[in-house]
């Protein structure tokens, strides 16, 4: 066979689809000659990342390239998890290191400093794959994160999965449903019950469940689009016409705070009373929260009663 001094050109197509890692094996058989890829890789042309694999360019190696490393190494069926997964597929935006990888459950890998291999037990998750390199579905990723995890957590991965419309929360109570166990199972379907009536964001997670639920405050409209479909209304009291507006933002410059006085005004416009709450509002004060927009509500016809919840203060509650 006639030997090939540079790479051909379906190896570089190949290449091009792996965030341009390449394997020892997968070199060879798409005819690079064994000199040919020692001499790529002393002259500094390509680098190798780990005995048998390759990345074809000498610069600076992507978080995307140690992926699909991690992947080839996994052999067939392998796939990221866990974290890798998630920021694979932007539900986190931080890169984890080392690099997560699924393996079936018949394959042993070894663990080596950039990545860290998982033995998948059958049946724990979907077997179908998404995205380049291939990673567990959305909803199962959402599922391995919140094990074990905190309930601030939880909500935060939920809300996130869903707001960046990752996943649906129909979607995640299905896989969850053929989970034999899972720690948080009742949080989660009592979350997602709760993001599928609207609640998009964390802090509106929180406001639904520890503001309006806990004190028996008429159920608001959420993400209800303005009468100019210029913005969404974060909780609409329709009957009452006030409108609670939830920011979790630090700060309100620039940009951020003419959008809030236009989405105010035009609430004016239409006859909408509103307030607006941060997240220090209503994780550090729900109950005060709750009772100031009870009093805003009474001013506006709602009859009330007003109930106090365990967690109250003293004197919360009374006029």
């Amino acid at each position: 066979m006639h030997e090939r001094g540079e790479p051909s050109r379906a190896l570089l197509r190949l290449a091009g689809v792996q965030e341009q890692v390449v394997t020892r094996e997968q070199a060879l058989g798409l005819d690079l000659s064994r000199h040919t890829l020692d001499r790529l890789v002393r002259q500094g042309l390509w680098q190798r990342l780990t005995p048998g694999v390759f990345v074809t360019h000498s610069g600076q190696v992507a978080w995307a390239s140690l992926a699909w490393a991690g992947v080839l190494l996994g052999g067939e069926g392998s796939r990221l998890g866990n974290r890798s997964a998630a920021y694979a597929g932007r539900l986190v935006d931080v890169a984890p290191d080392p690099v997560e990888v699924f393996v079936p459950h018949d394959v042993i890998a070894r663990d080596r400093p950039r990545w860290v291999f998982v033995r998948e037990r059958p049946g724990a998750r979907n077997p179908r794959t998404t995205g380049s390199p291939p990673r567990t579905l959305a909803a199962d990723t959402v599922l391995d994160l919140c094990e074990s995890a905190s309930p601030r957590t939880v909500e935060d991965l939920v809300t996130n999965a869903v707001q960046r419309r990752l996943t649906t929360p129909k979607q995640i109570l299905r896989a969850l449903s053929v989970r034999g166990r899972h720690s948080c199972r009742l949080l989660l379907v009592e979350l997602l019950s709760d993001v599928d009536e609207g609640a998009e964001s964390p802090l509106e997670l929180r406001y639904l469940r520890r503001v309006e639920r806990p004190h028996a405050l008429p159920p608001g409209v959420r993400q209800r689009p303005s009468a100019d479909r210029g913005a969404l209304r974060d909780v609409l009291y329709e009957k009452y016409r006030f409108v609670v507006e939830l920011d979790g933002r630090k700060g309100h410059e620039g940009a951020g705070r003419f959008r809030d006085m236009r989405r105010d005004n035009t609430a004016l416009l239409a006859d909408l009373s509103t307030v607006r709450y941060g997240f220090g509002d209503v994780a550090g004060s729900p109950c005060e929260v709750a009772w100031e927009v009870a009093q805003l509500l009474m001013r506006r016809g709602w009859p009330g009663p007003f109930r106090r919840c365990p967690r109250c203060p003293p004197g919360t509650g009374k006029f």
